[in-house]
This record gives C-alpha cells, structure tokens and sequence, in this order.
C-alpha cells in the first residue's frame, strides 16, 4: 500500500494502539500506580508487532509512522502558547522567577554534565561523536516529539543514529519521570516535607484507570464561533496550522544564514509563530476566541499519536549498538535530575520546594504534563502557587530549551565550535542564572528552614 491510502490506515492503526495501550491501564494496577500513560503502552505494544520482535505489520505501517512524529510535532509547538494571555515580562519574573532560575540549571545541567561524560568517557572509550550528547536533553527535557524533530538536525552534521537514540532516551525519561517521581514523593512526604495535610496524600493511594464517572466527567472545549459558519474545532486547528505556516517560511530565512543550518528544524519556529499570532491577536481583540481549552485538545491528541508513533519505529538496533555509551549518559542524566531535586530545590526555593522542585523533575525528565501531574499528587488543589509559577516559567523556557532555539542549534554549535567551547557556553549560561538566584535571595548553601506546612509558609 502508498500514498495517501498508506498514510490514512496507519492513522486508523495508532488509534488501535492507542485503544489497546488504555486497555492494558484499566486491566493492569501496577501501570495505574505508576500512572503511566495509555500513549507509552500502546507504543510498547505497537513495538512489539514490529519488525524487531514479532514482525506482525506489513513494512509500509513501519514507514509512514517512522514520518509521523517529525510531522505532529510541529501541531504540538504551534499549539503551545495559542490562547495563553501573555504577562508581561515583569509578571512573570516576581512570580516565575526562583523557579525560571531552577529550570534553567537544571535544562543547562544536562548538557554539562553529558558533554562532560561524552568528552571524558564516552568518545574516548567507546568512539561515539561529541554530539552523542545532545540525546540526554533533547529526549529527557525535549521528548519523543523533539527527539523526532531533530532527525534532520542529526542527519545533516553526520550521525544519523542520534534521532533514534533521542527516541530511546525520552522513553527512559519518562520512566524515570513517573517511577522515580512517585517513588521521591512518596519518600518526602513520609518524612514530613509537606506543605499540606496529611489528607491531601491520599491522591497517592488512588491509583486510576483514567476511566472517569459521571460525576468527575468535566466538558473539554467551549466553542467560541457558531458550527453552522465553522466548526470551533476546525477554526482552532487553522489557528494552528498558520502558526505553523508562519514558521514554514522563517525557517527559509534560518537555513538560508549557513550552509550548516540546512538541516534545521520547523518546530521551535512553529512555536514562534504561535507566539507571534497571539501577540497580535489582542490588539486586533480577536483573541477572545481563541479557546485555550481546544488548543489543549489538539495538543494533547496530536502528542498521544506522536508517542505511540514514535515508540513504536525506535531502532532497537541501533540501540544494541549503542548499548553502554547509552546506558552510562541515562544513568548520568538520571543522577543528575535527582541531585536537582534531592539538593538544589530546598536550596534555590525559599518556599515549596518539595511542590516546585517535583514539578521540574517531572518535565525536565518527562513532559509537562507529567510534572503537572507530581504536582497534583502533593497539591492537588493548586494552594502553593506553584502551577502558576512553574506557567510563567515556561513561557520563558520552552522557547529556548526542551526543544527550542538552544536545543534545535546545539548539535551545530558542538559541530562547528567544538564541544569544550559548547560546553564552556553551557556552564557559563548555568553559572549565570545559579548567580542571578543567589543575588534575587533564593538560593542558600543550606536547605530553607522548615519542610512542614507552617515552617515553609513562613519562610
């Protein structure tokens, strides 16, 4: 099968494995435990009917979904910032700031610490190119939708295999996002770092199945113009796909500056395009129909395809051959998320660190989504600010790491300047906002006073 009839029934056939993943986390308690999401089983699902095990899919499915995250990706960062009132810059530093400085060090601290185990390590034993880096960011911070975007990134400076491995890293880094952050929660609370109730820990004894009764049911999306002109949620999707279009045509303008940046990605220059749309929509008072809600709904579909797509067309070959330089930057990468939350968040947060600090873990190694979800676990009714804080945060951050600008050109600026300039860079921007945090007055050498309730409030 070609064309567009190949690209329709592969569709169909993510949407079957997206069915058989929310199956397998009704019937299965562990994985409502470990909240992990239908996306990711379906995608281990889909893997296992794949050429590497039981070989059960004709090669053409294997082929189009192998096309299909690079693509979504695009949908998910166009979609990121439409119908979000942007504060101003002020608004988001008295109330993001401490926990934009954390992010930041922690995003940073990824590539510092796997350029330094790349440069010491892993290319000197085991030969692999100082780019091989780039995989702990883009997979843990980034995810399968970066890791997919940044195919042609590793494509044009010579290691090809990157894409696949960033593909492999952000399956661990949601793993570890999950696992290691209930496990971390559960821990702390037991030893008092809460900011609320004991009552509220209860979210943490109630595994789900995500299957939601009548009573918990809650509407999606609001329509904000009449279905007989436009369906509401085709007016959003042509929101997004101009966004889209608008970074169709930057990106003309950004490879066309060096022959190296051929290979560039669309996805970072989406995000700006939905940016620039939103920011233009106030003035002309058109943003009062734009329906955060069903944004949210596009984003969310298009990322539930994208993850069963993209686990399901991993290269476990290419991750046998890769097998110990790989194993050794994960396990890097996972000690230093949780030195970022085990020691630096009672030291860089003068209040919630447990809440705040738990919520970057869990986005630094996973998704947003999934940090949100930590976050729901130790405030479930959102009293600490923190959502809002770690909001603003990201308004600054995602275009810049997790699969912005610093993480679509890091792989040329390693290429072209070397990778102990790219990782002086690197520290340097790191040391700068650990010392921006230290001079606004939330970070100390020791821990802030308190992890109850009343003594974090008070701090």
């Amino acid at each position: 099968m070609e064309g567009a009839s190949a690209l329709f029934f592969s569709f169909c056939l993510l949407g079957l494995f997206l069915l058989l993943g929310k199956a397998l986390r009704v019937a299965v308690r562990l994985f409502q435990t470990l909240y992990l999401p239908s996306s990711i089983l379906g995608g281990f699902i889909a893997l296992a009917c794949g050429p590497y095990l039981l070989d059960l899919l004709p090669a053409w499915v294997g082929r189009e979904w192998a096309q299909v995250p690079g693509l979504l990706i695009n949908i998910v960062f166009a979609s990121l910032f439409l119908g979000v009132a942007l504060p101003g810059m002020r608004a988001i530093w008295n109330q993001g700031g401490a926990q934009l400085c954390f992010g930041l060090v922690a995003g940073l601290g990824q590539y510092v610490v796997a350029l330094l185990l790349t440069l010491l390590v892993l290319s000197p034993v085991f030969g692999v190119p100082p780019v091989f880096a780039c995989i702990l960011e883009i997979g843990f911070s980034g995810g399968h939708g970066t890791a997919a975007g940044m195919a042609g990134v590793f494509q044009e400076v010579g290691f090809p295999a990157g894409a696949a491995l960033a593909q492999m890293s952000a399956t661990v880094g949601i793993i570890t996002a999950v696992v290691g952050g209930i496990l971390f929660i559960n821990i702390a609370l037991r030893r008092g770092y809460r900011t609320l109730g004991p009552g509220h820990g209860a979210a943490l004894r109630r595994p789900s199945s995500g299957l939601l009764s009548r009573e918990q049911r809650f509407p999606i999306a609001h329509a904000t113009v009449s279905p007989d002109s436009l369906e509401p949620f085709a007016f959003h999707f042509a929101l997004v796909a101009l966004a889209v279009l608008l970074g169709w045509i930057m990106l003309g303008g950004v490879r066309a500056l060096h022959p190296l940046l051929r290979g560039f990605p669309l996805f970072p220059l989406a995000m700006i395009g939905g940016l620039l749309i939103q920011a233009l929509a106030r003035p002309l008072r058109v943003d009062r129909y734009f329906d955060r809600d069903t944004f949210e709904r596009i984003l969310g579909f298009s990322i539930d395809l994208l993850v069963v797509a993209a686990i399901a067309t991993m290269r476990l070959d290419l991750f046998v051959t890769n097998f110990w330089p790989f194993l050794l930057l994960m396990a890097a990468g996972i000690a230093w998320l949780f030195f970022t939350l085990a020691v630096l968040a009672p030291r860089m947060f003068p209040r919630y660190w447990l809440e705040r600090g738990v919520t970057e873990y869990g986005m630094q190694s996973g998704v947003t989504a999934i940090g949100l979800l930590l976050l729901r676990l130790v405030d479930p009714l959102y009293d600490t600010g923190t959502a809002e804080a770690f909001g603003f945060k990201q308004m600054v951050y995602e275009p810049l790491l997790g699969g912005g600008l610093v993480t679509a050109t890091a792989p040329f600026l390693i290429v072209r300047y070397g990778a102990w300039r790219a990782l002086a860079l690197a520290a340097g921007i790191m040391a700068f906002f650990w010392l921006v945090s230290l001079l606004s007055g939330w970070f100390r050498l020791k821990p802030w006073p308190g992890g109850d309730g009343t003594s974090q409030r008070d701090a």
